[in-house]
């Protein structure tokens, strides 16, 4: 019979078969059918700076990257890069020996992870996570083991105390999203200290995903994990050029590393998709000798957004974490009352937004493995032009103030 299998076993690898369709693309699929505002997807509605997009257009026309560049990087940007964390944070890596190409900060995760993790290794994330941490968390074989982050005098707070509980003898990595998506939290400096001392004495790994660290606001400070005692050997820092320029479809991250834990990264990254993005790796290079005035005016501009973004929220009658970084806010729906707020759940208040504003969010229980912990906290993204903030915001007003 055409199209038929005649396997009894499902087509779906087991310890993928959790995870289905984004919820990205359902939201976005949603904006597309109803006109509205995508306020889901974490991606810029305009492009970053014309010198840079000029700079891959440059590469492609002088033949730089049209063929295979090296499995590492170019050189320029593997320079360009250990430059950067000198410069930024004080940090010495080899462009030769430390520095990783990848395609996006989503596929260093993936490599870091297949690298480092065997199955039965349990890996410890805080939950809400990045999505893509729990798929590749299931494809290394390892075991996710959430900490969560919960809601305290208006910010997501790790409870250290919960933390330390959740080590075991079969903990093999501690996995490290700051500044925090999707709550905005940025790990205090004595946060971060006490991670570190704890993978130091049970002799963890870590990786840090950093991919936010030029959107830090108010009195906030991005700390890299590995600047503190005993870190440098058993960690690996991810970063990208997506978040921080404006070109997310160019997909450039980057691994950071010792020698030995990069060599491990390489190992699996190069199985993967082996090299990308050859021209646009010569114009990140570009993009990160920027002088500090482009980043000051890119999280000023990105401050901005969020406070309108933030105030209109507070408005309409959302409980408002005023994110410390990253470009988005999670609200909490249930002040709206249980009928507006569908009894506090997110997945029905998410569905039925585009209809009943014309905005489109994503429900942050699709980042918990604790669904009910994450079910009245809702994200909205504030990285788009100022009118169209302006325009959502209004909606929302409409919708829900009273």
């Amino acid at each position: 019979m055409t199209g038929m299998t005649s396997t009894a076993r499902p087509l779906l690898n087991r310890r993928l078969a959790e995870f289905g369709t984004t919820i990205f693309a359902e939201m976005s699929a949603l904006a597309l059918k109803t006109g509205s505002i995508n306020l889901g997807q974490g991606f810029p509605d305009t492009d970053g700076p014309e010198e840079i997009r000029e700079a891959a257009v440059r590469a492609l026309r002088d033949g730089r990257g049209n063929q295979y560049p090296p499995g590492p990087g170019v050189p320029e940007l593997r320079t360009a890069i250990a430059a950067h964390q000198q410069r930024r944070y004080g940090l010495s890596y080899d462009p030769d020996t430390e520095v990783l190409v990848t395609a996006g900060a989503t596929e260093a995760i993936a490599a870091a992870l297949l690298a480092l993790v065997e199955p039965g290794d349990e890996v410890i994330a805080f939950e809400p996570y990045y999505d893509s941490y729990a798929a590749c968390i299931a494809m290394a074989g390892g075991t996710r083991v959430p900490v969560t982050l919960r809601p305290s005098e208006g910010r997501f707070r790790l409870d250290l105390d919960e933390l330390r509980a959740a080590v075991t003898d079969r903990t093999r990595l501690l996995l490290i999203n700051t500044p925090h998506n999707p709550t905005g939290t940025v790990l205090t400096r004595e946060e971060l200290a006490a991670i570190a001392e704890l993978a130091v004495e049970r002799d963890l790994l870590v990786i840090t995903d950093e991919v936010y660290e030029h959107l830090v606001f108010d009195e906030a400070e991005h700390i890299p994990l590995v600047t503190f005692p005993g870190m440098r050997e058993r960690t690996v820092s991810i970063g990208s050029a997506g978040k921080t320029f404006s070109f997310t479809g160019w997909k450039v991250g980057w691994v950071t590393g010792t020698p030995a834990l990069v060599t491990a990264v390489r190992s699996a990254k190069q199985f993967l998709t082996y090299v990308s993005s050859g021209p646009f790796q010569y114009a990140v290079a570009e993009a990160l000798a920027l002088p500090d005035s482009y980043f000051d005016a890119f999280r000023a501009d990105m401050l901005a957004k969020r406070d309108v973004l933030a105030t209109g929220l507070a408005e309409a009658g959302f409980e408002v974490f005023r994110p410390a970084g990253t470009y988005f806010i999670t609200t909490d729906i249930r002040p709206l009352g249980a009928e507006l707020s569908k009894n506090g759940d997110g997945f029905a208040f998410c569905r039925a937004l585009p209809e009943l504003a014309g905005v489109v969010a994503i429900p942050n229980a699709v980042f918990y493995d604790h669904r009910e912990e994450g079910a009245p906290f809702v994200r909205f993204a504030f990285c788009k032009r100022t009118e169209v903030l302006a325009d959502a915001t209004e909606r929302l007003r409409k919708a829900f103030a009273h």
